[in-house]
């Protein structure tokens, strides 16, 4: 419909904005006009709703922190091996290659992406099961949820709207394999696309971390899985990639996000061999270990007296058991911070007479 030149005056750039997303956008994808939030707040002049969400997670403190902790490998020695930083940022590429292609809504995709690991803990994987041990029912991505509702701008959250908190709250894939068959699924297709995005990414990058870091070899990669997928490691995320692509649908409702089994098989094959060869040897190392035990010791101490714990990192309001908020704040560390913190607290220092 044309619109004249009185109409246009009156019109703001995200108005624009949500006028291309209508004209562009398929079907099944989700449009930013409309999308709710838990408290109503004016619209802006410039950006969609779903950019709003994006840069709010972008200016984070828990967001600025993910490049002190680990993806893998704990406080590496060497600036090239991936961060949860780095991670992040390379779902969010992936994802948004994928969305472009299939005409979904790359706003919402990028704002999931930046967003859902930042409640992860400090060492990783290793961390997680650290702090679920010492408080049951921990999981990564629902401290993610909770760090953007509850915890950031020192209690307030951030208002995100709806769909980017359900993307944020659903991308785990409970250690199922590339196509994530486990756990809640997200209620949009820009979240499947990140939720099968963060298994294309870190099958890829750990590999290469891992071939940089000589827990495994070229040779050790199983042949079908490089015949299938490629030598390079800028080949076997194209390969996945065009395929998902390929084998997905958005242009009817309603929609799906899919991968051939040929293709699946290898990406799982590759991550079985990540699992037998890179993770359960790391996990089982002692460093790994003292890693835990610097989760459980923290998490103890500020359980025991939340007193203890910073101003900033109590929140009153909230009325939260001690555990809870000692869980908050161990999940909040870096790596380092958490190792600095243990030897303030528990190392004893020298001291002269």
């Amino acid at each position: 419909m044309a619109i004249g030149p009185a109409t246009a005056r009156s019109l703001t750039a995200r108005d624009a904005l949500e006028a291309r997303e209508a004209g562009w956008l398929a079907p099944t994808a989700t449009p930013s006009r409309g999308a709710a939030r838990a408290e109503a707040e004016a619209e802006s002049g410039v950006r969609t709703a779903f950019q709003r969400d994006r840069d709010r997670v972008l200016h984070t403190k828990s967001f600025r922190r993910l490049m002190h902790k680990t993806q893998v490998f704990i406080a590496p020695v060497g600036d090239h091996y991936r961060t949860r930083l780095t991670h992040t940022l390379e779902v969010g590429q992936v994802a948004r290659t994928i969305g472009r292609a299939l005409r979904l809504n790359e706003d919402l995709i990028e704002a999931i992406a930046l967003g859902h690991d930042l409640g992860h803990t400090p060492f990783g994987h290793a961390g997680e099961r650290a702090l679920a041990e010492a408080f049951p029912g921990f999981r990564h991505n629902e401290q993610s949820l909770r760090v953007v509702d509850r915890l950031e701008r020192d209690g307030r959250g951030l208002n995100l709207t709806d769909p980017v908190r359900d993307g944020i709250l659903n991308h785990s894939k409970f250690r199922s394999g590339i196509a994530g068959d486990g756990g809640t699924r997200p209620a949009t297709l820009e979240g499947e696309v990140v939720r099968m995005s963060d298994a294309i990414a870190y099958v890829n990058h750990d590999l290469d971390d891992a071939l940089r870091g000589g827990l495994i070899a070229d040779e050790d990669v199983p042949r079908p899985v490089l015949e299938r997928l490629g030598e390079t490691h800028a080949a076997r995320i194209d390969a996945i990639v065009c395929d998902v692509i390929d084998q997905s649908e958005t242009d009817a409702l309603p929609g799906a996000i899919r991968i051939s089994p040929d293709v699946r098989a290898a990406a799982d094959n590759l991550r079985d061999v990540l699992f037998a060869r890179v993770y359960t040897p790391l996990n089982a190392e002692s460093n790994t270990h003292r890693a835990q035990h610097i989760v459980r010791a923290l998490f103890a101490h500020f359980a025991a007296d939340p007193a203890r714990l910073p101003a900033e990192d109590r929140l009153p309001a909230f009325a939260d058991p001690p555990e809870r908020q000692a869980a908050d704040y161990v999940a909040s560390m870096t790596d380092r911070f958490a190792i600095e913190l243990y030897e303030r607290l528990f190392v004893p220092r020298h001291w002269s007479v």
